[in-house]
C-alpha cells in the first residue's frame, strides 16, 4: 500500500500541528424536510444545471447517520472536524430559531469535543436560505446584516466549545460562481453582479466576526478563501500580465481587503457600473484582525492574455490531472503559500481544504486509491516546504471526509478518503484514508524525530 512519509525532522510530525477532515452541510446532510429551502435546493431543480441531473435532498444522510459518522472520524485518529452549519436549518423566515436544527448542531459538536476532537465550524458554505435570494440574494446589502444576526444565534448556542469558526468559506465561489458566471447557484450572471455580491459577502465576513469576537472571544475566529496560483501562459509580457491581473481579480480581490483594508488596483481596471458600492465605514469592518486564515488549494491555473486586454484560462497540458481535469502540482502550492507570506503580514494559517477526485472503484470490498494518497504525499510535503521557508501554518484538512454531492457535477466526482455507495450509504474508508490515518497516528507528542 502506498504510504504518506514527510521528513523526520519535520514539525508536522508534532502533535503540536493538527490534521483533520472535512464537510460541509448541504454536501453531506440530507434531510431537506428538517430545513427551509436553500440556493441549492433551487438550482438542482432547473433544467441543466447539474450535470447528473441529482440534488442534495439525501446526500449522505448525515443527519441520520451522524453517531456512526463521529465514530469513523474518531477511528481515523485526526486532531479535528471541519464542518459547517446549515442556516436554513438554523434560521426561519420569519426569523425564529430551529430548535431541531440547532440540537442537531449541539449534539454534533459535544459528542466531538467528548472525544477530545477540536471543532472548526464554518458559518456559510454556499447554502444561502432562498428566502433571501428571494430578496436579493448577496446583491442585497441587508443580507450582510441578516448573516450578523445568524451568526449570533450559532455563537450563542455553541459558544467556546467550537475551537475555531470561519465566518465564510470561499467567497470567491460564491461570488464569482454563483452571482458573476452562474455555473453555481443561484445561476446569476454579470461582472456587476459578481463584484457586489463579493463586497457584500465580505461586509457579511466582517459583521459575523464582530459578533464572534464579542461572544467567543477564546475561540479562533477567522475566514476561508480558495486560492489558484497563477501562471502565464508564456514569458511573453502580455501573458504575465494577464497572469497578474487574475491573480490579483480571483484571489487578491478577497484578501486584500480582509488585511489591508482596499481591493487590489484592478477594481480600476472595471467599468464604473461594474464596481461594488462601497459606503463609509465597509472596508474598516472588512477588515478586523483574524486569528487564523484557513486556505483551500488544489491546484494551479494558466493565463494567457485576451483580445479585450484582459485573460483567458488556458488548459492544461499536463497528463497528470484528476478526475476533476485539474492538474496536479505541489510545487504551485508551495509557491502560492511562500508568495501569500512575504506579500502579507498573515496570520497563522490552517490548510482547511486540500485534496483531489479521482476514478474510484469499489473492488471486492477496497478502493485503492493511489493516485489521491500519492496527492496528499506530495501536497503534505509542499505544506513542509512553506514551513521550512518561514510560512506561520498550525493545520492541515484533508478534503473530503467522504465523498458526496459535489454542487454542479452531483455525485460524479468522489473526493473522498472515505467510499459512499450512495444507493446503501455504505461507508468504507479507501486506501488514502487509511494512510492519512496511519500518518497521523505516527505522531509522537511533543517530540520531533526523536528530540524534544
Amino acid at each position: 500500500m502506498r504510504e504518506i512519509h514527510l521528513p523526520s525532522n519535520s514539525m508536522m510530525l508534532s502533535k503540536d500541528f493538527l490534521y483533520g477532515v472535512a464537510t460541509s452541510s448541504f454536501q453531506i446532510e440530507g434531510d431537506r424536510d428538517g430545513r427551509v429551502d436553500c440556493i441549492w435546493d433551487t438550482f438542482c431543480q432547473q433544467a441543466g444545471t447539474i450535470e447528473d441531473g441529482t440534488n442534495g435532498d439525501t446526500a449522505c444522510n448525515h443527519i441520520a447517520l451522524w453517531r456512526e459518522d463521529i465514530e469513523m472520524i474518531d477511528e481515523l485518529g485526526v486532531d479535528a472536524y471541519r464542518l459547517s452549519i446549515s442556516w436554513p436549518r438554523v434560521i426561519n423566515p420569519d426569523g425564529t430559531t430551529n430548535k431541531v436544527g440547532l440540537r442537531f448542531y449541539t449534539n454534533l459538536v459535544d459528542a466531538m469535543v467528548n472525544r477530545g476532537i477540536k471543532v472548526f465550524v464554518t458559518l456559510y458554505h454556499w447554502d444561502l436560505p432562498q428566502y433571501l435570494e428571494d430578496n436579493g440574494g448577496w446583491l442585497n446589502r441587508e443580507t450582510a446584516y441578516a448573516f450578523q444576526t445568524y451568526a449570533e444565534v450559532v455563537a450563542k448556542t455553541l459558544g467556546e466549545k467550537v475551537y475555531a469558526y470561519a465566518t465564510l468559506n470561499e467567497p470567491f465561489c460564491s461570488a464569482y460562481l454563483g452571482y458573476e458566471v452562474g455555473i453555481h447557484a443561484p445561476g446569476k450572471t454579470g461582472v456587476a453582479n459578481g463584484r457586489k455580491a463579493a463586497h457584500h459577502l465580505l461586509l457579511a465576513h466582517g459583521l459575523a466576526l464582530q459578533v464572534l469576537n464579542r461572544l467567543c472571544p477564546n475561540s479562533l475566529n477567522g475566514v476561508v478563501l480558495n486560492f489558484s496560483t497563477c501562471h502565464s501562459a508564456t514569458d511573453s509580457e502580455s501573458d504575465k500580465r494577464a497572469a497578474k491581473m487574475a491573480d490579483d481579480y480571483h484571489n487578491q480581490w478577497y484578501l486584500k481587503p480582509l488585511l489591508e483594508g482596499k481591493y487590489p488596483d484592478i477594481i480600476h481596471a472595471l467599468a464604473v457600473e461594474d464596481r461594488p458600492d462601497i459606503r463609509e465605514g465597509d472596508m474598516a469592518i472588512i477588515s478586523q484582525t483574524i486569528d487564523y486564515l484557513g486556505i483551500n488549494f488544489y491546484t494551479r491555473t494558466i493565463y494567457k492574455a485576451s483580445d479585450s486586454n484582459w485573460f483567458d484560462v488556458v488548459p492544461p497540458t499536463s497528463t497528470e490531472l484528476t478526475a476533476m481535469g485539474w492538474e496536479i502540482t505541489p510545487d504551485a502550492f508551495t509557491e502560492l503559500l511562500v508568495d501569500l507570506h512575504q506579500q502579507y503580514r498573515l496570520p497563522p494559517i490552517y490548510i482547511t481544504e486540500n485534496g483531489a477526485a479521482m476514478d474510484d472503484e469499489m473492488v471486492e470490498g477496497n478502493v485503492l486509491d493511489d493516485d489521491r494518497t500519492a496527492y496528499f504525499h506530495t501536497h503534505l510535503n509542499a505544506v513542509n516546504n512553506a514551513i521550512e521557508k518561514g510560512v506561520n501554518i498550525r493545520g492541515y484538512f484533508a478534503w473530503s471526509l467522504m465523498d458526496n454531492f459535489e454542487w454542479a457535477l452531483g455525485y460524479s466526482k468522489r473526493f473522498g478518503i472515505v467510499y459512499v455507495d450512495y444507493d446503501t450509504l455504505q461507508r468504507t474508508v479507501k486506501q488514502s484514508g487509511r494512510a492519512y490515518a496511519k500518518l497521523v497516528k505516527s505522531r509522537i507528542n511533543g517530540y520531533i524525530s526523536g528530540t524534544k
